[in-house]
């Protein structure tokens, strides 16, 4: 019994050293890409810490998109739209003096209005309601094939919105609905853009890759791109970008991209 129990031991002996010259084998043969790796982290220290930023921000998420969605209600979010176009209107402003003072906000870009025109938009105050609809199409077009959109703080910091291909989670900053219907169809348009990039490279969970859309650089996207949130960005990656900022502002344009690019049902 007892040299069936050595000849046992010596069984084991010789498998576990199997196994360890396998795994010494597929470690050496992915040491060059390490060490390549290694090379290009060591000569772009921002991209190491970008890196390490990603994954602390990863531990700290859930893994399930799912759970995820649950924080974007879209009745609620329409309604929220609704009550911030409203307060995007000009007001006007009784003085001591009896004069009248007129208050609104602009967007970034937008232009600067005169009395008149102040006084015809406060006259007949836009709907919105085109934008409120496209938005709401949108939403359920990236519901169906399975992507998660949630108000919360994207991981790249400076980011209003990000699209995340490993959780298929699109994230959305939560102050961007107060901004009003415009801003944030401009920003979710931006993004399901993105999703149709990684579609088009393979799938959702794939990384975005360019679209081959035809965007002429004007000097308002040279400006975006510029921006210290694309200071490390790659070649491609600023392309992307490019085709993203260059059709965000068209309504049904991101639709038919996603519509295009990833057809419902496959993942």
């Amino acid at each position: 019994m007892l040299g069936s129990v050595l000849r046992a031991l010596s069984g084991m002996n010789r498998c576990w050293l199997a196994l360890g010259l396998v795994t010494l084998t597929l470690f050496l043969a992915s040491l060059p890409d390490l060490l390549r790796e290694a090379a290009v982290l060591a000569l772009h220290p921002p991209r190491l810490l970008r890196l390490l930023q990603d994954q602390q921000h990863r531990d700290q998420r859930p893994a399930s998109p799912a759970a995820m969605s649950e924080s974007l209600s879209q009745p609620s979010l329409l309604s929220q739209l609704q009550v911030a176009d409203r307060d995007w209107l000009p007001k006007a402003e009784p003085l001591a003096d009896g004069g009248i003072r007129y208050l609104y906000k602009r967007r970034p870009g937008d232009p600067e209005l005169s009395i008149a025109e102040i006084k015809a938009l406060m006259a007949n105050p836009p709907s919105h309601l085109e934008e409120r609809q496209a938005i709401s199409v949108l939403l359920g077009l990236l519901q169906r094939r399975g992507v998660a959109v949630a108000l919360s703080e994207p991981i790249k910091t400076g980011a209003a919105a990000e699209w995340d291909p490993q959780q298929r989670t699109l994230r959305i900053r939560p102050d961007v609905p107060s901004r009003g219907s415009i801003e944030f169809a401009r920003v979710l348009n931006h993004e399901a853009i993105h999703v149709a990039q990684s579609c088009a490279a393979g799938g959702l969970a794939a990384q975005p890759r360019p679209l081959g859309i035809a965007t002429p650089l004007t000097p308002a996207l040279s400006a975006q791109l510029a921006e210290p949130l694309y200071a490390d960005a790659s070649a491609d990656e600023k392309v992307m970008e490019l085709e993203a900022y260059a059709h965000q502002d068209r309504l049904g344009t991101a639709q038919t991209l996603l519509t295009l690019h990833c057809p419902e049902g496959r993942s």
